[in-house]
């Protein structure tokens, strides 16, 4: 069977095996992007923290989206992720969001408090960033 190029509208999945192990190694990679994001907001000082932290939320949207939907193209988890990103942004609008990080303060990592512009360019990078990723990884899999 002849090479052909991989296009990111070709499903990331073919078999029940292989969505199992796509499954494991996007919950590692969830894992690991949550330890760096965190490690970042606890250890890090400068401006850059805000927009790491924001863009690795994206990514991890994008890594759980890729988990629930694993055999969906690759461009339709990255607009998944991007629009749920965008309505937790928006959602910020409402106040609701800083109303129960005052009641349980981890909420503050998963909704945020206040509305930011800049903060849907980060995410827009971190599901561009996290769909380069898993096309590159899953690529170079299929290559061995």
């Amino acid at each position: 069977m002849a090479d052909r190029p991989v296009s990111a509208y070709v499903p990331a999945t073919s078999t029940p095996a292989h969505t199992k192990a796509r499954r494991a190694a996007l919950g590692i990679a969830a894992l690991s992007s949550v330890a760096l994001g965190l490690s970042i907001r606890t250890f890090g000082d400068g401006a850059w923290t805000g927009p790491a932290g924001d863009a690795l939320y994206a990514v991890l949207i994008y890594l759980l989206v890729a988990i629930l939907i694993p055999g969906k193209s690759r461009v339709l988890i990255a607009g998944a992720a991007m629009m749920a990103c965008a309505l937790i942004e928006v959602f910020q609008f409402t106040g609701l969001p800083a109303e129960l990080a005052q009641s349980w303060p981890p909420i503050r990592l998963m909704l945020g408090t206040t509305f930011g512009m800049a903060d849907l360019f980060a995410y827009g990078g971190g599901c561009t960033l996290a769909y380069a990723g898993d096309w590159t990884l899953s690529n170079a899999a299929k290559s061995r």
